[in-house]
């Protein structure tokens, strides 16, 4: 067997339902499954979806409090105030900064834009940056992606007789700040139709309030923003990541198209991975290491040269945060291991850069699947700052908003959110959690879990089919790419590859071999020893086109596989079996004094002279070692039968004797030996047999084994090597004799075991494990008469 890494969560889609799609719609059978397994049956929600168009946009001034801010910044413009748009320092942040900015400044606004320095200022307004834009002779400040907890900051802001408009969309806190005006879809009085939005996409509708017309030439921002921070694309954000892409692939801006560069990526070919692997986390490595300004500049930049040298410090950036996530999520993986894991894990030190750990929040929840909260201390300011990551079923706002008291400073998401807290309290918030996630969380909850859209056959899998699935773009949070199983696949090839050999890639094949797919398992490269060649893969992963040399053909990207039956691993003849250390094995002889000693000393040892004195051991077998060859094949077949829960079987059927390859004498090499006894009577075996040998044209062992066995039928009597013939033996058959018996049984369990193909070998041990008794190939033996001699 080969264990999934999670628990598979497979759908179904009605059969009848995804007929009459196809039939209307004209899809393959793949992206029918996929629409209907999403309960979007209905012709017009199929054509809204797979369109995306700009209909489907609401208008901005249903949002509660959005015609107030209009007319307060159109006051504001015509006026010549000062207009300050603070934003915040991820890419959600920068883009909306750079939008809103841009929308201002085209309205002829006295506007600048502030973004606060992660280090030295933390997270969202604050007081100090208010006072300073005051002095600065700011009337209106207008926040972008934030502020929603800023209560205090919305105090001093009418102390400053300064206007602030908050612009937002996390989840609101009890208490609202009591701004001018207060623009969340999130606010439980506000009536706008659709509640999922990004930072950037609430400033796209605060810019077409503005401006009174929908702004298209910041869809690209738009769409950035939307995919990189991780909301739902569905409703709204889906037409907003929809048209942004497109919008992408027509004209970019300097600064992503220096960016883009920088990161190796065609224009032609940018989608939502795009942006969620390359350009958001290079537009977040600015604030995560420094100031965001850098970012903000490079949206903003009209000049080609100015946006090389920002996309390459930007670039640079991303490079340093890269070494500094892995250093810290090394550390805090070891911190998490020697702790033991805990319901909810919370690790803190001293000089971990407050910028990354929200990505190694998420690192530990990868692998630990545990709630995790990543802190930085500060012992200077007794504070620490840090990054939560939540997992389905454990929501990480609420549980921290029910403890607020230790919490001066948080905000976020279910699943995600950062926070300011004192030092002292960092036990106290860790034992909360814990006590919090053992009331509520149940034993299957903390099981990973893996949705599977639709199981599909090798035969449903085309490039058609997948550029029917690629309608269904673009995908991430709320439409996330299907994933599709495949049940049970042969894998026909399987090797390493990448520079370090960490991938893996197979050639998945159906029933009968007419159909064929390549899949790649990335850093699965530690499978490739747990798989065996015979073995039924089944694998789930998401469906892509490869294009290589001019061929393009599908391919399936792995992120999970198992094999549900047990598996045959090959070791026969290896002489450096057991070098490769491999915990809980058990190895099983069969033969009195085989020598194990070469074998790793942490495996079990378990001698099977008897295999049924020993059942209830074998049992509880799931890594067994067939280590040296058994007596009869029935000892074999008992032991198969015997290992219930058996996951994995290697075969190493070590035998020092080779009676297979070691031939047995024919019937006419006996009789013409014992009419030569009875000429001589005596024979010399020490001093004649090789002259005997050579002049029969035989093997000396086979002279030798001719004696023995006469010798067991009291043919003749051996007396130190003295062949003597025995006067008028009992007339008995050849297979009388313990030698002649042991070679047929050995040869016939060497052919069987040792020398018979690795498929054959399979369906033997098959066969013994599922009902005791083998197909095994009937030997007659040599000369097996009753006729004597």
């Amino acid at each position: 067997m080969l264990h999934a890494d999670a628990e598979w969560i497979v759908s179904t889609a009605e059969q009848q339902q995804v007929e009459t799609l196809q039939e209307k719609t004209g899809l393959s059978s793949i992206a029918a499954k996929f629409l209907v397994q999403r309960s979007i049956t209905d012709i017009e929600e199929v054509d809204k979806f797979l369109k995306a168009e700009e209909n489907q946009l609401h208008d901005p001034l249903l949002m509660k409090d959005m015609k107030k801010a209009a007319d307060r910044i159109h006051r504001a413009v015509e006026n010549k105030e000062k207009i300050l748009v603070f934003g915040d320092y991820d890419a959600d942040g920068v883009t909306s900064t750079s939008l809103l900015y841009t929308t201002l400044r085209e309205m002829n606004a006295e506007a600048g834009f502030y973004v606060p320095n992660r280090f030295t200022e933390g997270y969202g307004p604050n007081e100090a940056a208010f006072r300073h834009a005051a002095e600065e002779g700011v009337t209106l400040i207008i926040t972008v992606d934030t502020g929603i907890s800023a209560v205090n900051e919305a105090e001093t802001a009418k102390e400053l007789n300064v206007d602030l408009i908050i612009t937002d969309h996390h989840e609101p806190p009890p208490q609202v700040p009591d701004g001018y005006a207060v623009i969340n879809p999130k606010q439980a009085d506000c009536t706008y139709p659709f509640k999922e939005l990004a930072g950037v996409g609430v400033a796209f509708k605060l810019s077409q309030a503005l401006t009174g017309k929908l702004p298209e030439e910041f869809y690209d921002l738009a769409a950035v923003g939307t995919i990189a921070d991780l909301v739902p694309l569905h409703g709204e954000n889906r037409v907003l990541a929809v048209k942004g892409l497109a919008s992408l692939k027509r004209s970019l801006r300097p600064g992503l198209a220096a960016l883009l560069k920088r990161a190796g990526a065609e224009q032609s070919e940018i989608t939502e991975e795009t942006v969620g692997f390359l350009i958001g986390p290079r537009l977040n490595a600015a604030g995560r290491l420094d100031s965001a300004d850098p970012a903000v500049e490079l949206l903003l930049s009209r000049d080609p040269e100015e946006a090389e040298d920002l996309s390459a410090m930007i670039d640079d950036l991303n490079k340093e945060r890269q070494t500094i996530v892995k250093e810290i999520a090394e550390e805090a993986e070891a911190m998490v291991e020697e702790q033991g894991v805990p319901s909810v894990i919370v690790v803190a030190k001293e000089g971990w850069n407050p910028g990354v750990i929200g990505i190694v929040a998420s690192r530990l929840v990868e692998k630990f699947y545990r709630p995790a909260i990543v802190l930085s201390l500060q012992p200077e300011e007794g504070k620490a700052k840090g990054s939560a990551r939540s997992i389905a079923g454990f929501d990480m706002f609420q549980s921290l908003s029910s403890m607020r008291e230790l919490l001066p400073h948080f905000g976020g998401h279910p699943m995600a959110a950062g926070l300011t807290m004192k030092m002292e309290d960092v036990e106290e918030l860790q034992s909360r959690l814990i006590r919090l996630a053992d009331e509520t969380m149940s034993e299957d909850d903390w099981k990973k879990k893996l949705h599977v859209d639709l199981s599909v056959g090798i035969e449903e899998i085309s490039v058609g089919t997948i550029q029917d699935l690629s309608r269904m773009a673009p995908f991430g949070i709320g439409n996330p790419a299907p994933k599709v199983l495949l049940q049970e696949t042969t894998v026909e090839q399987a090797k390493c590859i990448g520079s370090s050999q960490d991938h893996l890639k197979l050639t998945l094949t159906d029933e009968d071999h007419s159909h064929a797919l390549d899949a790649i398992g990335f850093r699965m490269g530690n499978k490739m020893k747990q798989l065996s060649p015979l073995a039924k893969l089944s694998a789930v992963g998401k469906l892509s086109i490869n294009e290589w040399n001019g061929r393009v053909k599908p391919q399936l990207i792995v992120e999970d596989m198992k094999v549900s039956e047990w598996q045959l691993f090959d070791y026969r003849g290896d002489q450096r079996y057991g070098k490769e250390e491999a915990p809980g094995r058990t190895i099983i002889t069969f033969q009195e004094n085989t020598d194990t000693s070469r074998l790793p000393r942490s495996w079990n040892l378990l001698s099977v002279l008897s295999p049924e004195k020993v059942s209830e051991s074998l049992a509880e077998v799931r890594y067994a070692v067939l280590y040296d060859l058994p007596e009869t094949i029935s000892q074999i077949e008992t032991v198969m039968r015997s290992m219930k829960h058996v996951e994995q079987v290697d075969a190493v059927f070590y035998e020092k004797e080779d009676y297979f390859f070691t031939a047995l004498p024919e019937r006419e090499q006996f009789k013409w030996f014992y009419a030569f006894m009875q000429k001589r009577k005596t024979f010399d075996f020490n001093k004649h047999a090789e002259d005997l040998a050579r002049h029969k044209g035989w093997n000396k062992n086979a002279v030798s084994f001719i004696c023995r066995v006469f010798s067991e039928l009291e043919f003749v009597k051996i007396n130190d090597g003295i062949v003597t013939l025995e006067e008028n033996p009992e007339k008995k058959d050849l297979s009388e004799s313990h030698t002649y018996q042991k070679h047929i049984q050995k040869s016939r369990i060497q052919q069987e075991l040792c020398y018979s193909t690795f498929r054959s070998l399979k369906k033997q041990l098959d066969a013994m494990m599922k009902d005791g008794s083998a197909e095994m190939q009937k030997t007659e033996p040599v000369g097996g008469n009753r006729n004597g001699f």
